[in-house]
């Protein structure tokens, strides 16, 4: 099961295995650079049937830090043009690119994990971060800017040419970050919106804002391109996101057009109690497909072949996404290939390891 095809709206993919969205903190000003290069054409001939490209900001201020990968300039395109025809040029013909679009909201301005987390600090040249609410990530972060209707509106517009720039550049898909405490995630979270608009307040309010800029995507695209959202299935806060908001909001993505949903989950408080260890998250993917008619997307600590099959086999998601045992294992599509008896194609210059 996990090797057999499966489609996201007319995007045929060769078996259900994704390599998760990573961030890799080496860009210039959103432009990839020669480590995006050897990255995604690590990752391209994985025999995996979707790669995803990091989340990547649809303006300069959504960055993350300041080496995230955006695509809100000409600079931006032509990098990602040049990266993704190299990563194409060595993948199997039946390997698909997607895209994550973000914008990191109030926990942007920040300092890679390498070098802390923290908002950066006056000497590291920090920029004005902004939210649904002018709440801190965290005791001694930055305060965020409120974000007025105007802002809302250029934030939709950025998003809307993110996404026709993606398709521009070859992408097959486009997901919508809409998880680990960014700016998304905070306004669906009561815990980090406290508007006193039609923004705010109820979860209906709460969940206007994205929606709206999912659906001015969705009319943007050429019809039936691959769109989805990494959403969230839980903030594991007795104040925030639980199972039954996300039940709902997925409801609502499904009527306007989302093809596909991948489910992950906290991010938006500074210490979450989650409960971290293999398939964290699997029963989260769960509820959601028993709900909901999409394509559903697991991800969180899946390493063992087996086990990764019987989340398909058992009907607890359609695919599964896998971050770090590709960064230990960028075989690993070929590995699980050889443990489960399932042949596949490789690059015939590495024909003899197989």
């Amino acid at each position: 099961m996990l090797f057999s095809p499966i489609k996201i709206a007319d995007l045929k993919l060769s078996n259900r295995i994704a390599v998760a969205p990573m961030c890799q903190y080496s860009a210039v000003d959103g432009v990839m650079t020669d480590w995006h290069t050897q990255h995604l054409m690590q990752l391209g001939y994985s025999a995996a049937g979707l790669v995803m490209v990091e989340a990547t900001a649809v303006e300069r201020v959504g960055r993350i830090t300041h080496h995230c990968t955006g695509l809100y300039n000409d600079f931006c395109e032509i990098s990602f043009k040049k990266t993704l025809e190299q990563a194409k040029f060595v993948s199997p013909k039946s390997t698909a690119f997607g895209i994550q679009l973000a914008h990191a909201g109030r926990k942007a301005s920040t300092q890679r994990p390498w070098e802390g987390r923290k908002s950066l600090t006056e000497n590291q040249n920090p920029w004005r971060t902004v939210a649904p609410s002018s709440i801190a990530f965290e005791d001694g972060w930055h305060i965020p800017e409120y974000l007025a209707k105007e802002d809302l509106e250029r934030i939709k517009k950025n998003f809307v040419e993110s996404a026709l720039r993606a398709v521009k550049v070859g992408f097959d898909l486009i997901e919508i970050h809409g998880t680990h405490g960014y700016l998304f995630h905070q306004f669906l979270s009561s815990i980090s919106n406290h508007r006193a608009d039609e923004y705010g307040g109820s979860l209906e309010n709460r969940m206007r804002f994205p929606l709206e800029v999912f659906n001015s995507i969705r009319e943007a695209l050429p019809i039936n391109f691959p769109l989805g959202m990494r959403i969230t299935g839980t903030e594991w806060d007795k104040d925030g996101i639980d199972e039954s908001e996300a039940i709902i909001f997925s409801k609502e993505l499904e009527k306007i057009g989302c093809d596909y949903l991948c489910v992950s989950s906290g991010g938006n408080t500074p210490n979450p109690q989650i409960p971290i260890g293999p398939h964290y998250q699997v029963h989260l993917a769960k509820i959601i497909k028993q709900n909901t008619s999409m394509v559903i997307r697991t991800v969180g600590m899946i390493t063992d072949p087996i086990k990764a099959n019987e989340i398909i086999i058992n009907e607890e998601a359609d695919m599964v996404a896998i971050a770090r045992a590709f960064l230990t294992n960028p075989r690993w599509v070929w590995d699980a290939a050889k443990t489960l008896n399932i042949n596949i194609d490789v690059p015939p210059q590495y024909a003899r390891r197989f």
